[in-house]
């Protein structure tokens, strides 16, 4: 119960920050009538988290809206249904958690779940340039609005509800790579890390953002020899000043990222388009010149995937082997760890979410916040990278 007052206060302190950041402050809303919001259950493979944490249901109702949560969304985070009712959430079943003006969620919604949009918002990661354009389809066929967490940005044009998930995707890619090296996995055998003070192991990171950093962060704290591609010298000398002093940088072209794979251990793809899909930067004739037993964990495939020779895999099934070498591209890597995601997620989209929540929906492509989340609205394509990214672009509507 102490641990749940704490949360609740850290989420209040955060979500007043933003508010005060966005023009809002205390519990000022932009309209009268109570957002009815649903959090249903991740159905997803093995997708333990869950979009709103009892502390943040509290928050919710505090600020004049109404909760309900399908029973046992929470428990893959370590959140019981009494926790939730206690919160003042009401628990219902699935369907009832999408019959509702905002349902909220972690993931997209899978096939099993198209048939529960109507017109509702959904506020969640789509992903939708590196999915089955099925999903696009529902979307507009019924009139649902799909306010996308990877493409808000905050007025610094940042990608506030995107950061925590990639850290812990960058963190646990180093992790799975090692893991993957192991000769029991079909790895070459070498172990990440210093032995007796000697480095062994060689990790290349393609991409210097948030999931880049964090993976060449683990891999040199295990003693790895790392290598990081980016894009601009003067931020890639930012990083290694104040981020990884112990790594070096090269600057990304095919013909050095070839050099560098051919005696790679560990390649960490973590190139990111926002919305759209992601490039291939690692061809197939790369994959095929490194050693056989290397590793690549592709973060990039929830965006189709930045390795030429990259296929969506789950965290039941979560690689294969291709030219000799294993492919990790899970699409929900955070998922494996759920509480730890669930929490750094919250701390995110909680203000967010009461954003939306007080955002009458005739404003809401009004609003300058908001309007760059929204993929999809009044039955149009408005994200232009979504739309080039699916072939589209014809159906995208700019607001």
């Amino acid at each position: 119960m102490y641990q749940f007052l704490v949360n609740l206060s850290m989420l209040n302190l955060i979500a007043v920050i933003v508010q005060s950041k966005n023009g809002l402050s205390g519990n000022q809303q932009l309209k009268g009538e109570v957002m009815k919001i649903g959090v249903p259950k991740e159905i997803k493979d093995q997708e333990g988290r869950v979009a709103i944490t009892p502390a943040g249901v509290q928050y919710l109702i505090q600020n004049g809206h109404s909760v309900v949560v399908e029973l046992g969304a929470g428990l893959g985070s370590g959140f019981t249904d009494a926790q939730y009712e206690q919160a003042g959430a009401r628990m219902v079943s699935v369907a009832e958690a999408w019959a509702v003006d905002l349902v909220v969620k972690v993931k997209e919604p899978m096939t099993s779940e198209y048939p529960y949009l109507d017109k509702q918002w959904v506020f969640t990661f789509f992903h939708l340039a590196g999915v089955a354009s099925s999903l696009t389809d529902e979307l507009l066929n019924k009139g649902t609005t799909a306010i996308a967490y990877e493409t808000l940005e905050d007025e610094h044009g940042r990608l506030p509800i995107l950061a925590p998930m990639s850290a812990v995707a960058g963190n646990m890619a180093t992790l799975m790579g090692s893991y993957y090296l192991a000769t029991f996995n079909q790895g070459k055998g070498i172990q990440l890390g210093k032995v007796l003070g000697k480095c062994h192991g060689k990790v290349v990171v393609i991409g210097d953002g948030v999931v880049g950093q964090h993976a060449a962060q683990v891999a040199c704290g295990m003693g790895a020899e790392v290598f990081v591609a980016g894009i601009d010298p003067a931020f890639m000398q930012h990083i290694k000043a104040t981020v990884l002093p112990d790594a070096t940088f090269f600057l990304s072209s095919p013909d050095a990222i070839s050099e560098h794979l051919a005696d790679a251990d560990l390649v960490v793809g973590a190139v990111l388009c926002r919305g759209a899909h992601a490039p291939k930067v690692v061809t197939e004739a790369m994959i095929k010149s490194m050693e056989t037993g290397s590793v690549v964990v592709d973060v990039s495939i929830d965006q189709g995937g930045c390795i030429e020779t990259s296929k969506p895999t789950t965290h039941s099934d979560p690689v294969f082997i291709k030219h000799g070498v294993v492919h990790y591209c899970v699409t929900n890597m955070p998922g494996a760890y759920p509480r730890t995601s669930t929490l750094a997620l919250m701390d995110a989209t909680l203000p967010y979410i009461l954003k939306v929540a007080n955002t009458d929906k005739g404003l809401l492509m009004e609003d300058k916040v908001l309007v760059k989340a929204v993929n999809i609205y009044d039955g149009k394509i408005t994200c232009k990278a979504v739309a080039e990214g699916l072939g589209r672009l014809g159906e995208y509507q700019q607001y």
